[in-house]
């Protein structure tokens, strides 16, 4: 059965969408099956791909509130091993739409529920909010990646987040668990990257990647052209970093099932 990764936080600008983007095509090219879910309205990991966000017939918005098979969905992406369920900006609304609905928080696990099996990996970029859309996410997943920036604000509003998490384990998805945290927009010239370095190892010990994703023009550059820094600028720091964060996942994923 496939692995149901969240990556989340409801702080935006962390590099929520970057993760997402730059890890599924990472895993991919490691030759695992991988499923992008773009479950966020702005729909920047559908862009990050190169696929057009404004013409679509079926995007996760469909299969969240109009019950489309999220089969029909998928679609391909530029690399092999990778598919992806695209977003729109129909998903705007979609909050208040699915309040009405019945069993509201397990519309996206109900529709992953049939593919499942026929991947390795399925990672869902989530909004930057604990809306139901998020609520859908931790529900239907695993475990939760959660990527911290090296900025001051960066471990405010994590304690929410971590409530948030328990408040899910309770009441919707008891096997819901941490995959690990990754700090982004790491600067080794600074300070600040350190001291919050230091910080998230206190908060979360060692649920911290030894990998961190340092601060990359490259990778920042690489959305505007649709396309994951590996196949953006496979020589870059940011493609070195993503390459070594996959690996480090598919090591502790391989030991944990020992």
């Amino acid at each position: 059965m496939g692995k149901v990764i969240a990556i989340a936080n409801q702080k935006g600008g962390v590099g929520k969408t970057t993760t997402a983007v730059n890890l599924s095509a990472c895993l991919a090219v490691a030759e695992k099956k991988v499923l992008l879910i773009d479950i966020d309205p702005q729909a920047n990991s559908t862009s990050g791909m190169g696929i057009d966000k404004n013409n679509l017939q079926n995007t996760i918005y469909e299969v969240l509130i109009n019950e489309v098979p999220i089969k029909d969905a998928i679609l391909p992406t530029t690399i092999p091993f990778l598919e992806m369920v695209p977003s729109s900006l129909r998903l705007v609304g979609s909050e208040v739409e699915l309040v009405n609905l019945e069993g509201r928080e397990r519309k996206l696990a109900s529709a992953i529920k049939p593919i499942r099996d026929e991947y390795n990996f399925i990672l869902i970029d989530t909004p930057p909010s604990l809306g139901l859309l998020t609520i859908n996410t931790l529900t239907a997943s695993d475990s939760i990646l959660i990527p911290i920036q090296c900025e001051y604000y960066s471990l405010e509003g994590l304690s929410q987040l971590l409530n948030t998490i328990n408040l899910v384990r309770q009441n919707l998805n008891p096997r819901l668990e941490i995959e690990g945290v990754v700090l982004t927009m790491y600067d080794a010239r600074l300070n600040l990257s350190k001291q919050v370095a230091e910080e998230a190892k206190k908060f979360f010990g060692a649920k911290v990647y030894n990998t961190v994703i340092h601060r990359n023009v490259r990778i920042s550059e690489s959305p505007s052209f649709g396309k994951p820094i590996i196949l953006y600028d496979i020589s870059s720091t940011g493609a070195e970093n993503y390459i070594n964060l996959a690996k480090e996942i598919l090591d502790h994923d391989q030991n944990s099932v020992r």
